[in-house]
């Protein structure tokens, strides 16, 4: 009986160990992490570089975190085939998904005209304005743009003309891309005046104040002197008559007439 009991007690204590490991599973596999296959970079790419079959790699990703844009097949991301790549538009790490709105449409051209969106033109910054922030400045980063000018004869003038402007390129200059009015106002503002930049920082994601403006005078709160106004004294009007005294001729003030 002894021996009939304690087996008894075996079995048991097998079965809850058992029916343990099972529950311990099932909550495991409730709570694991459901991944999908998507496409990522196999290399460090930087902007303007070709995307290639050779630069790219499966990654497993959480289905429930996965970002707008990504690339799940082989078709999708080389419609064409291939030996038709797509162009880089913003710099991408190893293992990070390729988005569509990093990369170009496949068969686009290397070069500037690949990285800029439809209906954005691409307006290059002088060296001299971009030298303060050469070494801290990124592709995709925003500025502002300051104009520094004189209109006519008034003093010169301090003003935040364009704001969140996209940088597309570093390679030789920095290049922003613009609308076709930006990039209109920029040219005439250039030849006009000094432009100058600053960058926004990310996490800002309001547009600059465009009507801000200052001068020297209202940096230093110099008012400027009122001038009156001088009244110009017009003399009474005088009418006079031309009378005859002889051979000669007098003019005679009279009373005008209204």
């Amino acid at each position: 009986m002894g021996l009939a009991g304690f087996a008894v007690y075996m079995v048991n204590q097998y079965m809850d160990t058992q029916a343990s490991a099972l529950e311990r599973e099932r909550q495991r596999a409730a709570t694991a992490i459901r991944t999908v296959d998507v496409y990522a970079p196999s290399r460090n790419l930087t902007y303007g570089e070709l995307l290639t079959a050779d630069d790219v790699q499966i990654i497993k990703y959480a289905r429930d975190y996965l970002p707008d844009g990504v690339f799940a097949t082989e078709e999708e991301l080389f419609p064409e085939g291939l030996k038709t790549p797509r162009v880089v538009r913003l710099p991408m790490q190893v293992n990070e998904p390729i988005l569509t709105n990093k990369v170009t449409e496949a068969g686009a051209r290397q070069g500037i005209a690949a990285l800029l969106d439809p209906g954005m033109r691409a307006f290059p910054l002088p060296e001299a304005m971009t030298r303060a922030f050469a070494s801290e400045l990124r592709t995709s980063d925003l500025i502002d743009l300051y104009w520094i000018g004189r209109v006519g004869n008034g003093p010169s003038t301090s003003r935040l003309v364009k704001s969140r402007l996209e940088i597309i390129s570093m390679d030789p200059n920095v290049v922003i891309q613009v609308t076709q009015e930006d990039f209109a106002d920029l040219q005439v503002l250039s030849s006009a005046g000094r432009l100058s930049l600053t960058p926004v920082g990310t996490a800002d994601e309001e547009a600059g104040d465009t009507t801000i403006e200052t001068n020297i005078r209202d940096v230093l709160g110099i008012v400027a002197p009122v001038v009156e106004e001088q009244v110009e004294e017009v003399a009474p009007e005088r009418c006079f008559v031309t009378q005859r005294s002889g051979t000669e001729r007098v003019q005679v003030e009279v009373e005008c007439n209204d």
